[in-house]
């Protein structure tokens, strides 16, 4: 890709969509023959993800990657302390990260109380609220459901709550336009002939461009060694036909995976369903070819907003900036040199 000051990008209309915007051949932008594979990506449904990080441990065991935990301590295990989360991010040594994420949603059911009537809610707890001792005691008990309610935020007035969990396997995204890709110097990150992003760690120098450069903080540089690493959508496995290790463990078929026009029109029935069956809150995130970053190859199906799963919501590519930082570049270089040369036309007037 070859962008000059007078390219058409950077003045907000480019036709071949080099810096942003959907690509309908992304391959072969990228120097690839016509004849090449279809592009390839995961279509990951968090509605049917039961949390069993199959997915996790067979991308660990194919890749031979090292054990962490959630600080990203290499041969170390420990839970992280707020869930069942033993990773809890996507890493250098986690290539797919599945998230367990906890939500408490209340629900009024009022119980009746047992006691005479019109003595209240503190029959409830075995108390006369008539009486100024009872009184006193029900507002200081933590049995009292106000006060529990307090402490927990998940139980009610009324003694009920009501919980969900919100699972997500996470991965690299693929994206469309890469911007992990565009920082890369030295050519270890590469698009190959399935449209999926690869870094090649014998190229890599560890310069660490890539990492601020991808908009998901999906591609991280290990400890010790400086080099990058992220998922590479098993390429060695595609190359003999075979499927990814994760997609290939996936017992409810979470991760889905196939051509990417298939796992879209897929992906776009199912939110259907689901939308018909009255799960309003259910989208699409990755799908959106018009987005920051032209759409992705591994793109999922939420159940809450993307922030719940610690997604951003609205990515760019860096090179999505690049037209506005050029004008920006060049109307001061302008600025400069017209300020120089009202100084040397005045000094030769005095």
């Amino acid at each position: 890709m070859t962008v000059s000051s007078a390219s058409p990008a950077l003045k907000e209309n480019d036709p071949g969509n080099r810096l942003f915007g959907p690509l309908p051949d992304v391959q072969q932008v990228d120097g690839y023959e016509p004849d090449h594979p279809p592009r390839v990506g995961f279509f990951t449904d968090t509605s049917v993800c039961i949390g069993c990080k199959a997915c996790e441990v067979a991308c660990k065991e194919w890749n031979t990657l090292p054990m962490d935990d959630s600080h990203g301590n290499r041969d170390a295990l420990g839970l992280s302390g707020m869930s069942y989360d033993n990773t809890g991010q996507l890493g250098a040594n986690t290539w797919r990260h599945v998230a367990f994420i906890e939500q408490a949603r209340t629900v009024d059911l009022p119980m009746p109380g047992v006691g005479l009537p019109g003595a209240g809610a503190g029959t409830d707890l075995g108390l006369d609220l008539r009486e100024p001792d009872s009184l006193a005691k029900a507002q200081s008990s933590v049995l009292n459901a106000e006060a529990l309610a307090e402490f927990d935020p998940q139980t009610t007035q009324s003694g009920d709550r009501e919980i969900r969990w919100l699972m997500s396997s996470d991965v690299c995204k693929h994206c469309t336009h890469a911007g992990c890709l565009d920082a890369c110097p030295t050519g270890a990150l590469f698009r190959s002939e399935f449209g999926t992003v690869v870094v090649q760690q014998d190229i890599c120098n560890g310069c660490g461009y890539c990492v601020p450069s991808c908009p998901y903080g999906v591609i991280d540089q290990r400890k010790g060694d400086g080099r990058v690493f992220k998922c590479t959508m098993c390429y060695d496995r595609l190359t003999d036909g075979l499927m990814p290790a994760c997609a290939t463990a996936c017992p409810t078929q979470s991760i889905q995976f196939g051509d990417l026009d298939e796992l879209q029109a897929r992906a776009d029935a199912r939110l259907a369903t689901l939308k018909s069956q009255g799960v309003e809150t259910a989208r699409l995130y990755g799908r959106d070819e018009n987005d920051g970053v032209g759409g992705n190859g591994a793109f999922f199906l939420l159940l809450d907003e993307p922030e719940v799963y610690g997604l951003p919501p609205d990515p760019i590519v860096p090179a999505h900036d690049m037209p506005a930082m050029w004008r920006s570049a060049i109307a001061g270089a302008a600025m400069i040199v017209g300020v120089a040369l009202s100084a040397v036309l005045g000094s030769r007037k005095r």
